[in-house]
């Protein structure tokens, strides 16, 4: 019985991981995303340009 609860837990421990790696992908993506539209929007505007 201490066996099962010890798989079950760790069962538990994975799926928690797994879930926060995927939301942590999703919010890097999300991060990109913003960056390349502030990118564009920046030279678009000239903001971009040091000279």
């Amino acid at each position: 019985m201490h066996f099962r609860l010890d798989v079950d837990v760790q069962k538990l421990e994975t799926e928690k991981l797994r879930k926060g790696k995927n939301k942590a992908e999703e919010d890097l993506d999300s991060l990109k995303t913003n960056y390349k539209k502030l990118r564009l929007s920046m030279k678009t505007t000239g903001m971009g340009k040091t000279s």
